[in-house]
């Protein structure tokens, strides 16, 4: 077996320590948007990884659909993602921050700020219920269609968003294009039924990713700009069902990231979780059109992953819910120690249990 998983690597102005990326999981145990103590231990125990993607976590008060996530855009916030990065740093870590705008996938009962506003691309409501600390789970609110000058206003939250990644001690920022949130929003028929030049087209669907990509990139350098996307996704109401474009429109948007040089394109692929799979030409289709590192994530484990690599399939590879209980991964996968399982009880409940306290 070769070591290509555990090889450093060059992300930009980063140099990797390996090629083993912890990928971003919510936690939910931000205080009204502001990150704590524990979560700087949380990502501290986890500074093996060559880069640790955080939790979605939110460009603007509008984006603060879930409880207990973080937010990115006043000064508390900035200082209390200060002692993460701190604490990453001092393990010897990089680490980006995945700015996350919940869209319509949130409830005005989760949000911190006042006059704060759900938001999408179209006044449709997403399928299903969302968790509320004050009241249990609650049907998803019909949000908002955004108007012109909203789309604009969320496009510089975003910039604004990661200058102040910067200022708090990030290498970089990782805008989160999948699962259902805002930036999936407008590329999904499910979620944007517009009109105008912000969807119907497939160039009008991928308008939005590519301005905010733009806007990002323009105010903290491309080369510290990712985007994660998720092709096939079937999270929070989304579907590809009925939409004859969807491998073209990856395809498209791949194109325009890498004209803009992005530091990296995450591609999500949850078969692994009971989602459809992502389909090897879709996968093919990116990887050709997008000049740059690609990040594999999916249910791997050591050995797939050293196989994608060697296979050139991409350059890094994402690891998720075993980071959740196995702090030590990078070593454990270097070793072929037995992983330990996950809590998946506390997931997102407040507090240490099921997420400070597995053994480092």
């Amino acid at each position: 077996m070769s070591n290509k998983l555990f090889s450093p690597f060059t992300l930009g102005r980063l140099t990797l320590k390996n090629r083993v990326v912890m990928a971003p999981m919510t936690r939910s145990r931000a205080d009204a948007g502001v990150p704590t103590d524990i979560m700087a231990t949380y990502y501290g125990q986890r500074a093996g990884a060559g880069l640790i993607i955080t939790e979605g976590t939110s460009p603007s008060a509008n984006g603060l659909g879930y409880a207990r996530i973080p937010g990115l855009y006043n000064a508390a916030q900035v200082a209390g993602w200060r002692k993460v990065t701190d604490a990453v740093k001092a393990g010897g870590g990089a680490i980006f921050v995945q700015l996350m705008h919940c869209g319509r996938i949130g409830h005005p009962s989760n949000f911190v700020d006042a006059g704060a506003r759900l938001i999408a691309p179209s006044a449709l409501a997403a399928p299903g219920t969302m968790y509320t600390d004050t009241a249990g789970p609650q049907e998803h609110p019909v949000p908002e269609a955004m108007t012109e000058a909203d789309i604009h206003a969320t496009i510089q939250e975003y910039a604004d968003s990661a200058a102040l990644a910067i200022e708090a001690g990030f290498d970089g920022v990782e805008l989160h294009g999948a699962n259902g949130y805002l930036i999936d929003q407008f590329l999904g028929l499910a979620s944007n039924h517009r009109a105008d030049g912000w969807g119907g087209s497939v160039k009008g669907r991928i308008r939005f990713a590519v301005e905010v990509a733009r806007a990002v990139s323009a105010r903290i350098g491309a080369d510290r700009v990712g985007m994660r996307v998720s092709p096939y996704g079937v999270f929070n109401g989304q579907s590809p069902e009925g939409d004859a474009d969807h491998e073209a429109l990856f395809t498209a948007l791949a194109k325009e990231l890498s004209a803009l040089k992005l530091a990296y394109i995450h591609v999500v692929d949850h078969q692994s979780m009971g989602a459809p799979p992502v389909s090897a030409s879709v996968k093919a289709s990116i990887r050709a059109a997008f000049d740059g590192p690609y990040m594999l994530s999916g249910g791997y484990d050591a050995v797939r992953a050293e196989a994608d690599l060697a296979a050139n399939l991409g350059e890094l590879v994402a690891f998720g819910r075993p980071y959740l209980s196995n702090p030590r991964l990078v070593e454990k996968l270097q070793s072929g120690e037995e992983l330990l399982p996950v809590d998946f009880s506390t997931l997102y409940t407040p507090g240490v249990k099921g997420y400070i306290d597995y053994p480092v």
